[in-house]
């Protein structure tokens, strides 16, 4: 009996477990829904990125949301699966990889501080002497890329074995058009590198730090494969397998200087 009464109890739980998980799964596709109803008046209002051809062809109407949990479940509304290149957001990914095995060296390259300037601007770097003011401003990325590749030569390669494991999709890959496209309208990122260079701050042949950087920016992923990849930093930095990627103080580091520099001059 004592067996029977057990084996009812762990039923129940079981039972009240999945009823609650379908609750929050319920609310949560309620809330996307209010916030793409809430941005529809506004799908096409936008610009692109008409600095570069390739991306100036995207569908400026385009739109999609999605919200992982530290389950595996996703949620998601819109374009949500579409693939699209991810451009800068690349830039959080590369930082954490960097962390995960320089963390220090890496901080006497690149400051932790917003920018009142431009993304691309070279103003403020050569008033503070070829160091970037944070990790996400371009200047700042192409440091990190360039420390990333003195860690494991092949940083895009790195970078896309790890978005491909965390986010459970093999078939994630670089989108040449857009690699190519950016390849060919890359002076201003070209004249960043070089200026960095020139203060002795690059590791590494500028030609392979920007090829490198514009290969991360162009990996083609969805808002789905986006969300799943980035739950290390809601899981105090836990990869998918269970393996620690970064300390739970780093991921608070990370998350600050997204919050403080993540939208460039906008930030503020």
């Amino acid at each position: 009996m004592r067996d029977v009464a057990s084996a009812c109890v762990r039923t129940n739980l079981r039972q009240s477990n999945e009823d609650m998980a379908e609750q929050i799964a319920g609310e949560l596709s309620q809330l996307l829904g209010q916030v793409a109803d809430e941005v529809a008046p506004l799908r096409g209002a936008g610009m692109v990125a008409d600095y570069i051809p390739a991306l100036a062809r995207v569908d400026p109407g385009r739109f999609g949301i999605a919200l992982a949990d530290l389950d595996g479940g996703v949620h998601g509304v819109g374009d949500w699966e579409t693939p699209f290149s991810v451009q800068s957001i690349s830039k959080v990914f590369t930082l954490a990889l960097v962390l995960a095995g320089s963390d220090e060296a890496l901080w006497r390259r690149v400051g932790r501080e917003p920018s009142g300037n431009a993304f691309n601007s070279l103003v403020q770097l050569e008033h503070e002497h070829g160091i970037p003011r944070n990790p996400f401003i371009n200047a700042g990325a192409l440091t990190v890329t360039d420390e990333l590749i003195s860690l494991v030569g092949d940083a895009t390669g790195e970078l896309l074995a790890f978005l491909r494991a965390e986010s459970g999709n093999p078939a994630l890959r670089v989108d040449e058009e857009v690699a190519a496209s950016e390849a060919a309208h890359a002076d201003r990122n070209l004249a960043l590198t070089h200026f960095m260079a020139s203060y002795g701050n690059m590791r590494n042949p500028v030609a392979t730090v920007l090829d490198q950087y514009v290969r991360q920016c162009a990996i083609e992923m969805s808002c789905r494969d986006l969300a799943l990849a980035g739950r290390f930093l809601a899981a105090r930095g836990v990869r998918r397998d269970g393996s620690e990627l970064v300390t739970c103080r780093q991921v608070k580091r990370i998350n600050a200087i997204m919050l403080t520099c993540g939208t460039y001059d906008a930030a503020g």
